[in-house]
């Protein structure tokens, strides 16, 4: 049969192969300690599930508006309005089917084929391929641990072109685990004024910040950002929501409009029992249910890096958001361990399934092949019990 060209350039996500694999070991009834999850390990607050269950026996089933219901369109602009500086009416908010969805309907509704996408490494997997599927090509600008893996406006500025469309932010950061500060923004925003470069800042992690970490919105910084930007976000790591399947979109009404009209006819509505519940994750309880998950990621990222950071000839910087700790682990390469040469970051991951069984994502699928990351959204005793493991494994 035949297969598209499309689809047959578009790779496996690491992440879910790295997830597959160790479920597999697992499945067999090998003990497999596993740092790939993106997911929080914690169950979605009752609250939001009794809502759900009461929009199902009010007979919340049915279609409703492709860009969601105004109800929650409505929730969501005055979610970003009070927490980020961000005037949006719901006409300028589109409600998709998870963050993925998102990515991919943004840039189907701003790129053309020819379009350049500024793409910073470390960059999530999907990028790079929802960009590609838009017929656009990613112009990937190497980071480094000297800048903290971030962009430098300098950097910024050498790489627009004539065929510059988009830059891509993503903060805190998957999978690097940092945050930009609001200087480093700033500084960001003001290179691109006089442009007509789009922003995609992908927000999904804004409530997971720790230390003394400021989290501030790009299209906060400037009346010039806010106009050009497209602010993502969703309900899977904040609530601990990812299989509800919920993200959303705010920004410039006729990008907002076209993304409408794209999702009417890829997917229509997302569930709508689910948005009812999306509603009430936006209300009163949501603060103490979203704090006592950070502190607890706050610590076991903590406590991760420290414990990194002891095993010899791996640095890590200790995470500022998100929920994975991503340590230069290129000291080993070169190394034979077990009989297998390790060359790069694939050949890490693997040995170390498979010889020590800890599940981890290597770092060259997010354009950072020194590096491999490691997910905190597991107990601490498993995180104890994996890095005993990986120390190990390194020491023979």
């Amino acid at each position: 049969m035949k297969i598209s060209k499309r689809a047959q350039d578009v790779p496996a996500s690491a992440t879910i192969a790295v997830t597959s694999r160790a479920q597999e070991l697992k499945a067999q009834g090998v003990d497999v300690i596993g740092f790939g999850a993106g997911a929080p390990d914690f169950d979605t607050p009752d609250y939001i599930k009794d809502a759900a269950v009461e929009a199902l026996k009010a007979g919340k089933t049915k279609y409703t508006a492709a860009a969601g219901i105004v109800e929650l369109r409505t929730a969501i602009a005055a979610k970003l309005k009070n927490e980020n500086g961000l005037e949006y009416t719901p006409d300028q908010v589109i409600v998709n089917i998870g963050g993925k969805h998102s990515v991919y309907e943004a840039m189907q509704a701003v790129l053309d084929p020819g379009d350049e996408v500024i793409l910073p490494t470390p960059f999530w997997v999907t990028y790079p391929e929802a960009i590609k599927l838009a017929c656009a090509a990613p112009k990937i600008i190497q980071t480094d641990k000297n800048t903290g893996y971030k962009i430098t406006p300098s950097q910024l500025k050498e790489a627009i072109t004539e065929k510059t469309a988009m830059l891509l932010i993503n903060s805190p950061n998957n999978p690097g685990g940092f945050t930009y500060t609001p200087q480093e923004l700033k500084a960001i925003a003001k290179v691109l004024e006089g442009t007509e470069v789009y922003v995609l800042s992908d927000e999904i992690y804004e409530k997971l910040i720790y230390g003394d970490t400021k989290f501030v919105s790009f299209a906060s910084l400037s009346e010039d950002a806010y106009n050009r930007t497209l602010t993502l976000n969703g309900f899977s790591k904040a609530f601990s929501m990812t299989g509800w399947r919920l993200g959303y979109t705010a920004g410039p009404l006729e990008v907002i409009k076209a993304m409408g009209r794209l999702q009417s006819h890829m997917t229509s509505n997302p569930v709508t029992f689910g948005q009812y519940a999306a509603i009430a994750a936006l209300g009163e309880p949501a603060d103490e249910a979203i704090e006592n998950m950070r502190i607890e990621f706050e610590r076991r990222g903590k406590y991760m890096a420290q414990r990194l950071n002891r095993i010899q000839g791996i640095v890590c910087t200790e995470p500022t958001g998100a929920f994975y700790c991503f340590p230069d682990v290129s000291s080993h390469y070169g190394r034979n361990i077990n009989g297998v040469k390790i060359n790069g970051s694939m050949d890490f991951a693997k040995a170390l399934l498979e010889q020590a069984n800890v599940a981890l994502v290597p770092g060259l699928p997010f354009g950072c092949d020194n590096n491999v990351r490691l997910s905190f959204a597991c107990s601490l005793e498993q995180i104890t019990k994996g890095l005993d493991r990986l120390q190990e494994w390194l020491s023979q």
